[in-house]
């Protein structure tokens, strides 16, 4: 537009008011700007703009996706690896304040069909229903012997309810194998490898809880590690030459069974590893040192070093 010329779509709204004002209409005047003579700005996009626009999104999405559900795995494995040392770090120092032996017990698969403990002793139905959902993931903390108890009688106490690893994560279902056997898990960066042997059991303490009766003398056969008054590993004889304790930890999905009514059912859940192998393969183990009681983690390097 030449310096000085009067823009058309101005000089329309400013006629229309004039117009309006003379006939003593108030009612406001709807005018639009059209486009200017010679091109300008379109107000919008086209179909191919928008088109192009959803196709970069698609693309953005599949290749983010994939990346945060990564960091979600991770940060629940994280967690999962800093809940057990600060647990097993608990334990060891109730243990030592209390001059006594803590027994960390994990909850084992299947164990509503112990041989030794028939489910007519169990005493209610739904105290073992509750725990069908801890397998391979819940633990808890019991000691048979608190300060101020008379000697030669026990009096065993649970020191927690029942905790669960976070989702995502599990003990995978190697580590329950009997303890006189091991799966040797080898960082082939660094050469190092690790005697992972099964959990220590017992059958002393009572399950699911305090107040179980025994029957015939004797609970639940149950998977554990133990600190003595000392903090140390103690293993109730399994170790007498002392060992250190490895707790592996696994990715993946735990698939409970559950009836129409979403009521956890006595059967043996589905076990993922995500990816597979992923126990073993691309380690994380809790370390525990047996002399000290002390606890660390243990990962695979990647690279060498």
């Amino acid at each position: 537009m030449k310096p000085g010329a009067v823009n058309p779509a101005v000089s329309l709204t400013v006629a229309a008011r004039l117009r309006a004002a003379a006939s003593g209409d108030s009612r406001p005047v709807r005018t639009s700007l059209v486009r200017p003579p010679g091109g300008g700005v379109a107000g919008g996009f086209t179909l191919i703009e928008l088109l192009v626009v959803i196709a970069i999104m698609a693309v953005l999405a599949a290749i983010t996706v994939p990346a945060f559900k990564n960091i979600r795995q991770e940060d629940a494995f994280t967690a999962a690896s800093r809940q057990l040392l600060d647990d097993v770090a608990g334990a060891r120092q109730y243990a030592i304040a209390h001059r006594t032996t803590v027994y960390m017990i994990f909850c084992p698969p299947n164990f509503w069909n112990d041989p030794a403990f028939p489910p007519a002793a169990w005493p209610q139905f739904a105290r073992r229903t509750n725990l069908f959902e801890k397998q391979f993931v819940g633990y808890t903390f019991a000691t048979l012997r608190s300060v101020g108890d008379q000697p030669g009688r026990t009096s065993p106490r649970y020191l927690s309810d029942w905790r669960a690893l976070p989702e995502g994560t599990f003990i995978p279902p190697w580590k329950f194998i009997p303890p006189t056997m091991f799966q040797r898990i080898t960082d082939p960066s660094t050469g190092r490898f690790f005697d992972v042997y099964g959990f220590a059991t017992t059958n002393i303490i009572p399950f699911p809880t305090e107040d179980t009766p025994p029957v015939g003398g004797r609970y639940v056969t149950l998977p554990y590690i133990a600190f003595n008054y000392l903090g140390q590993l103690t293993l109730d004889g399994v170790n007498p030459a002392g060992r250190d304790e490895f707790i592996p930890l696994a990715r993946g999905a735990i698939i409970f069974a559950r009836d129409d009514t979403k009521t956890p059912q006595a059967v043996v859940p589905t076990v993922e590893e995500r990816p597979p192998g992923n126990s073993t393969n691309a380690f994380n183990l809790i370390h525990i040192d047996w002399l000290t009681g002390r606890a660390r983690v243990e990962r695979q390097q990647i690279g060498g070093s």
